[in-house]
């Protein structure tokens, strides 16, 4: 017999931007079951055992009717995801099952078009390359909407896409907000990701303006970004909102001085299901988000995850994206 789920508490709330707690010497690097165990108690308990009891949808025949018929033979909905930093997506206890919002909002939608989830973590470079050949199904990974993505892949949105500047408790850095609030500093930022598009695009800025560059550091590994910002070997983390406002609850040693829309200053980023151009899928998937707007599961699935503020009132196929680099 399978033990009983081991429960965690998750802290990662609108309060967590400013404030952080508890201390991390001897605390294992996140991206694991054990780091989600040590949030701050704030009331919201979520189980981080493989055998996750996740919030479940039923079948809404009206949009199952409109998935490709050679999806629907198949009976399985395929998901690739990249395994990020709790609350987003990362292993169980065990060390394999790959658990969070991403996989609980698939499997959501899974459900409503009739089909058998199944989750396939791999690499961010290879999530894109999986779904451009027709491998996955759709890709469920913090994929924010762009336009040049969109000259190749369909979205279905689900949330709101934020950003976060972290940077050491002690740093002398109070606040990030524009260009100029980097320029001569150490920045990581993770390759081929949306916030490394508008890094780049703050650098550009700076140069043009005579100010000092940005120093870009690229890392992997989350615990090696962490330990380089420990170390002081770089300045900031630009990274995904959640999983920044979770590692400075759990460690104590980061704060967030500043968040930005995934789509820049003129507009707000969303978060999207990926799929293959053209394949026929982003339709009937945001159709099934939007049957779980209105029926309350999906607001308890972001609920369950502490990520309510980042809640689309509709989903959207193809909406307005980050505009192209010029």
């Amino acid at each position: 017999m399978s033990s009983a789920p081991r429960s965690a508490v998750l802290a990662v709330s609108a309060l967590l931007l400013l404030a952080a707690c508890g201390t991390a010497s001897d605390r294992p690097a996140t991206g694991t079951a054990a780091a989600a165990a040590e949030a701050a108690p704030v009331g919201l308990k979520i189980d981080t055992s493989p055998r996750q009891d996740r919030i479940r949808a039923a079948k809404v025949d009206a949009i199952a009717a409109e998935v490709p018929s050679a999806v629907r033979a198949r009976g399985e909905f395929l998901v690739g995801t990249s395994t990020f930093e709790p609350p987003l997506s990362f292993v169980a206890d065990d060390n394999v099952t790959p658990i969070g919002v991403e996989e609980d909002i698939a499997s959501l939608v899974a459900d409503v078009l009739g089909l058998k989830p199944r989750i396939e973590p791999t690499s961010w470079e290879n999530l894109f390359l999986a779904v451009r050949s027709g491998k996955y199904a759709a890709g469920f990974s913090n994929v924010t909407v762009t336009e040049e993505r969109k000259d190749v892949y369909d979205f279905a949105t689900y949330r709101l896409d934020q950003l976060a500047w972290e940077v050491p408790k002690d740093s002398p850095v109070t606040s990030i907000t524009k260009p100029a609030d980097v320029a001569g500093l150490t920045v990581a930022v993770g390759s081929g990701t949306n916030q490394e598009k508008i890094l780049l695009s703050w650098d550009r800025q700076n140069r043009a303006a005579g100010l000092k560059p940005v120093q870009i550091q690229y890392y992997k590994q989350a615990a090696d970004t962490y330990l380089a910002l420990r170390s002081g070997r770089i300045q900031a983390y630009f990274a995904p909102n959640p999983t920044s406002a979770y590692h400075a609850a759990v460690s104590g040693e980061t704060k967030i001085v500043g968040t930005y829309s995934g789509a820049g200053p003129t507009l707000q980023g969303l978060i999207a299901a990926m799929t293959q151009k053209g394949n026929g899928l982003a339709k009937p998937i945001s159709d099934a988000l939007n049957a779980l707007i209105k029926d309350g599961s999906y607001g308890k699935v972001l609920a369950r995850w502490g990520l309510s503020t980042e809640a689309v009132a509709e989903s959207q196929v193809n909406p307005p994206g980050l505009p192209r680099e010029q």
